[in-house]
């Protein structure tokens, strides 16, 4: 069995002076014809997130702050996968495997593993703890990059059961959003058996297809699925058909890489058109940086080229215990009678009136609170 490698984030000095050097000479492309956010990234906006990026960024801190999380390798179905071992002081603590998405990676789960793992010390019941595993997605951050084709979401959710076998969690939950939600989706429908239950805060499913009249909310479900393919949809389609293309773009240009990722913050959050403001400059940059220091955008795009090529893995029908939590930024919103045409055993459907698609960044104390109650009854 291969060994699990204790691991540290450890990017070289001169690689970051290399992106300063790449950023401080950025060729900027000519405005848009609009002042606003409608053609892209507005040139004023990511020039300053760029030289906030570039001048005063303090990677050796955040790399710090990543490092204060025990990490690890080890090879799945002959790939290094790169994951956080959160362990919890409790001794009956539930293990739970969270699963990031794109454009986000496992820096996403920062400010929930505390609450998540020592609930006791952060006002919580001690009952509720869990041990997290946080693996980074094959061909994301830290983890290695397939060299052929293969690695979809199905074969993404059977290395994870291998991970929690080798990890001793024999039983365990999932938790996820964006491709994180399809991995635990197909945990659920693959291992039953070990999986007592997910929670999700994505659920892609359309209304029944005999449906002639529509609610309000469901009409709401409706306008936000058609934005998504009208408007927003356009990284969706490149990377499920040309990744490569767009990969030498993103792999020379930092700033490239930074707009790339930077435009799906202020659309996909509860940012009221401010992302940097809400957020913070360096927890979006968080994600860019690793995104950019592990020359990743390729590998990373390739994973929506896999899921085009088995649909059937993005909606497996599960019957293991289900709870989604909705937030009102979330790219889709489903009711939640569509969402029980996939999960036939759905026992919390909560929609929250704040919060978007990165749901562990910017409302992680609701989430903590819902991944709490749902798996309260499971343990």
């Amino acid at each position: 069995m291969p060994e699990v490698v204790p691991f540290r984030v450890s990017v070289p000095d001169e690689d970051v002076d290399e992106l300063r050097r790449r950023l401080r000479s950025t060729r900027w492309p000519d405005p848009p014809t609009v002042g606003d956010w409608s053609q892209g990234v507005p040139p004023a906006y990511l020039r300053e997130l760029c030289r906030y990026w570039a001048e005063e960024y303090d990677w050796p801190a955040r790399q710090t702050r990543l490092n204060a999380v025990e990490q690890y390798t080890t090879e799945l179905d002959g790939l290094p996968i790169h994951f956080l071992h959160a362990r919890s002081p409790e001794p009956d603590a539930l293990p739970l495997v969270l699963t990031h998405g794109w454009p986000g990676s496992v820096a996403e789960f920062l400010d929930v593993l505390g609450p998540l793992t020592d609930p006791a010390a952060h006002g919580g019941d001690p009952r509720d703890a869990f041990t997290v595993v946080a693996p980074s997605l094959p061909g994301f951050g830290w983890s290695g990059k397939p060299t052929g084709p293969g690695w979809g979401l199905a074969r993404v959710a059977d290395a994870w059961a291998d991970l929690m076998s080798r990890l001793g969690h024999e039983r365990f939950g999932a938790q996820g959003g964006d491709i994180g939600a399809f991995v635990s989706a197909n945990l659920g429908a693959r291992h039953p058996d070990r999986v007592v239950g997910i929670h999700v805060t994505m659920v892609v499913t359309p209304p029944p297809a005999d449906r002639t009249e529509l609610t309000e909310r469901e009409e709401r479900g409706l306008r936000a699925e058609q934005h998504f393919r009208t408007v927003d949809s356009a990284y969706h389609m490149q990377q499920r058909t040309r990744p490569q293309t767009l990969a030498y773009a993103l792999a020379d240009s930092a700033a490239g890489q930074c707009a790339w990722i930077l435009e799906k913050f202020w659309s996909w959050s509860d940012c009221s058109g401010d992302p940097v403001a809400a957020l913070g400059a360096d927890r979006i940059l968080d994600h860019v940086a690793t995104y950019w220091f592990t020359d990743s955008a390729g590998s990373s795009a390739r994973m929506y080229w896999e899921m085009a090529r088995d649909m059937g893995s993005r909606a497996p029908s599960v019957a293991v215990p289900t709870g989604v939590s909705l937030f009102p930024f979330e790219i889709l919103q489903p009711t939640e009678e569509w969402a029980r045409a996939q999960f036939t055993d759905l026992r919390m459907w909560r929609e929250h009136d704040r919060g978007g698609h990165f749901a562990a960044m910017e409302q992680p104390e609701l989430l903590v609170r819902d991944v709490r109650e749902f798996f309260r009854p499971l343990r």
